[in-house]
């Protein structure tokens, strides 16, 4: 059942992707585009600040709930890095916007975004990866098939269980306060009820979590084959801790911008929801990013 949305919530996009789930989406502003891909189980009020603070210095805002996110239809399959830039780009399509475009990911979406700007070089201006995963080595212990049906097993228990309806809203919101370095979820009450109380959202984020290795062993190959055309920035947060885990952080995503040719900045202080701590500093890389400014 695909979720019904108002003036408020945007729209449903259909034939998207490759497996024909309708979309979420919502599109604001005038002028260059930017897109605009949360991480595992975020949704497209979680760009609110950033996606303000965009249309405010002239952009076009592209926000949009991947499968079991948010709004969107149930997902079907484990997102994978090639498939999601195909469903950015069909999402573009149907909407008339060819680009070129400024992509950003967060988290998970960082490979979904750097799959993008390789296998669409003349679509993507800029490239922002936003606290991005990072997987030097990627490697699956146990085979996609049986990750994959673990997940969609478990999904279903919780369901049936009652779980989302019960405790979805509060993981949802004790969730996000572990990912900041400060302050609640600024997310309305009615919309983190309507997405989080439902089981399509946790089985659409056990699903995808489920592919995770699979999504990060496309990237090398992607690495080999299709070089980055536009310029590239890496924005990693950091909670001004001088923790080894923190510096760790700080040192992969280093590493990451090295590896791409990238533009490297720290937002300080910040959690993983960097877009949540650091919404100026976040619309203002991606604002620049195509300048490479």
């Amino acid at each position: 059942m695909t979720p019904r949305t108002g003036p408020d919530t945007g729209r449903i996009v259909h034939g998207a992707g490759d497996d024909g789930v309708p979309l979420h989406v919502v599109v604001e502003g005038s002028g260059p585009v930017c897109v605009l891909s949360a991480g595992l189980a975020m949704a497209w009020f979680d760009w609110d600040a950033v996606a303000a603070l965009l249309v405010a210095a002239g952009r076009t805002v592209v926000r949009f709930d991947r499968p079991g996110h948010g709004l969107s239809g149930p997902a079907r399959t484990p997102a994978g890095a090639a498939g999601e830039a195909r469903r950015i780009a069909g999402l573009l399509d149907a909407l008339g916007l060819p680009g070129p475009v400024t992509v950003a990911g967060h988290s998970i979406a960082g490979f979904h975004a750097e799959a993008f700007a390789r296998l669409y070089p003349e679509r993507t201006a800029a490239l922002v990866l936003l606290d991005s995963s990072v997987e030097e080595a990627p490697r699956a212990v146990l085979p996609a098939a049986l990750r994959t049906g673990a997940a969609r097993a478990l999904g279903r228990a919780v369901t049936a269980a009652g779980l989302p309806a019960a405790l979805g809203p509060q993981v949802r919101r004790a969730t996000v306060r572990a990912s900041r370095t400060g302050g609640s979820d600024p997310a309305a009450r009615e919309l983190v009820r309507r997405c989080y109380r439902t089981g399509r959202v946790w089985r659409g984020a056990l699903l995808e979590n489920a592919g995770y290795p699979d999504a990060a062993a496309e990237l090398p190959a992607l690495r080999r084959t299709h070089p980055l055309a536009a310029p590239v920035t890496v924005l990693a947060g950091h909670d001004g801790s001088d923790g080894r885990g923190a510096r760790r952080w700080l040192a992969r995503q280093a590493a990451l911008a090295d590896r791409l040719g990238a533009r490297f900045e720290v937002a300080e202080p910040a959690g993983h929801l960097v877009m949540l701590d650091r919404p100026d500093q976040v619309a203002r890389a991606v604002r620049t990013a195509a300048r490479g400014s």
